[in-house]
């Protein structure tokens, strides 16, 4: 292969996990294309899977299909571009460097040279695992076992974390970004009282960074004991069960924790319309909102703008996504959250072979543990 620097012998064939209809991945084999001087070929070390990739696994919203899913992942740099010196940060890479990749934004992106602090809301904005088949790129997804890391990518070297440190890099990147748009509205601070909904994978990590800025009061709203119990491992400091109070029994808890007036800020990490709508309820007045559940159209809520919003004043904010930018702060904070004994990598609770990834899905399905992933070790 032309143009590559100190590349050994490298495989001829690469073997991917093709969504090829509804609830259907079949492994297919592909050649390893030539890597252009500014590429990457990645040997695939594993991935986790997002709820992203479960919606698109049943029923393809994003019209992909087919395609090659996975973006949690992580993997080592076995044949490397001559052009590429340094990853993201300037660090600089080589052949056995173990990697993670964030997002593609389009050097003609007109909404991201206006907005490039704002480039997370580009349109054209790529995701590895999001990529549609096409005759040059089959490789573009972290469920293979290669994948080809275009010119113009954002490239982080990760060497000396764990791989299951690794696969929680880019849904770490999720919280992080959800801090830091939770951090505009000047209302949060070390003695917060702050309310998570949703104990899924992003609102555990959600937990764990909140802990990781400092908040020590974090109620966490579940309705499954496992998660709930994870929650408190996260750093959540009380939990309450949704499946043992009713909706207003349910409010009235939260007002007797917060001596009746309400958390100061609450993160919705659920992605389900009704708990959308009755988060505002446990909000106190002056206080924050940070929606981050919703990377899917799940459908429409309703509030009361008078008593939800205008009257409270409440200050509420979107999250998307994450930047490149945010990456380095995920993932430094892994590092100290593993340092100081938060057993992050307990949220990796199953793993599969590529071979297995149907399985790996319907286990995902079936809400069984926390963060399913595809192994290739």
């Amino acid at each position: 292969m032309e143009g590559l620097m100190n590349t050994p012998s490298l495989p001829s064939y690469a073997q991917a996990a093709v969504l090829t209809g509804p609830q259907q991945i079949e492994i297919r084999e592909f050649p390893i294309p030539e890597i252009k001087e500014d590429e990457i070929l990645v040997r695939v070390e594993g991935c986790g899977i997002c709820g992203t990739d479960v919606h698109e696994y049943k029923r393809d919203p994003f019209g992909l299909i087919p395609v090659v899913l996975g973006h949690e992942g992580t993997g080592t740099i076995i044949a490397l571009g001559a052009s590429v010196k340094t990853d993201f940060e300037g660090k600089p890479l080589a052949i056995g460097d173990q990697v993670v990749t964030s997002v593609l934004v389009p050097e003609d992106c007109p909404f991201a040279k206006d907005f490039p602090a704002h480039a997370n809301l580009s349109d054209g904005l790529g995701v590895y695992g999001l990529f549609k088949d096409s005759p040059e790129y089959h490789l573009n997804g972290f469920f293979a076992t290669h994948l080809v890391i275009r010119g113009g990518s954002t490239v982080f070297k990760v060497n000396g974390m764990s791989m299951k440190q690794r696969i929680l890099i880019e849904p770490f990147a999720v919280t992080v970004h959800a801090l830091e748009r939770a951090k505009t509205t000047q209302l949060l601070n070390f003695s917060s009282m702050v309310l998570v909904q949703g104990c899924g994978p992003i609102g555990l990590m959600m937990i764990a960074t909140l802990n990781a800025y400092g908040i020590s009061n974090i109620i966490a709203l579940d309705g499954v004991p496992a998660r709930l119990d994870m929650a408190r491992k996260m750093g959540a400091s009380l939990t309450l069960n949704v499946t043992e109070l009713d909706p207003a029994s349910l409010l009235a808890k939260v007002q007797e924790i917060t001596k009746g007036r309400g958390v100061d800020f609450a993160f919705q990490c659920t992605g389900v319309p009704a708990a959308a709508a009755q988060i505002w309820k446990f909000v106190r007045r002056g206080g924050g909102l940070c929606e981050v559940g919703f990377f899917m159209d799940n459908g429409t809520c309703a509030i009361n703008p008078h008593e939800d919003l205008c009257k409270k004043e409440i200050t509420a904010v979107g999250s998307w996504v994450y930047s490149a930018q945010e990456y380095p702060i995920a993932i430094a904070m892994i590092r100290r959250l593993a340092q100081t004994g938060v057993p992050i990598e307990d949220l990796v609770t199953h793993q599969f072979p590529l071979e297995e990834i149907n399985k790996a899905m319907q286990t995902n399905i079936a809400l069984k543990g926390i963060k399913i992933a595809v192994v290739l070790e």
